[in-house]
């Protein structure tokens, strides 16, 4: 089966693993996702992923979930930019995220960041999904 948007699709995987308490989930493997799902190890979101090679160059990555007192460390995980409807911003008009307490990530010339990277940087993109 095709998948039309493979961000949206391994977003949505997180957010049904957590609702069910599961310790690991599964998504077919990208660089894209790589990226995003180490800017979220690097910000606390997730323990941790690994990568499994399958033949034929097909690779799948395993993401181990973060739970704090039982509850998800991922409160909310939204898909921002879209394949209908691509959503960019500049430096000057990135977004905040619940007052600065989530993040969002972009897609820069500069590589896959959180927000407050991309600002150091001084460099906007394609918003990717947004954290809280």
């Amino acid at each position: 089966m095709a998948i039309n948007d493979p961000l949206g699709d391994m977003l949505t995987r997180i957010r049904n693993g957590q609702m069910r308490r599961m310790s690991r989930v599964s998504t077919p493997g990208s660089k894209l996702r790589e990226r995003v799902l180490e800017v979220l190890q690097s910000e606390g979101y997730i323990r941790g992923f690994s990568s499994t090679e399958h033949g034929n160059g097909r690779t799948e990555f395993d993401i181990e979930l973060k739970y704090y007192d039982g509850q998800p460390v991922i409160r909310e995980i939204a898909r921002v930019s879209k394949p209908g409807r691509r959503v960019y911003a500049s430096v000057a008009t990135m977004p905040r995220v619940a007052n600065g307490l989530g993040i969002t990530i972009l897609s820069t010339p500069k590589g896959v960041m959180a927000d407050h990277q991309a600002r150091e940087n001084n460099v906007g993109g394609e918003v990717l999904c947004q954290v809280v």
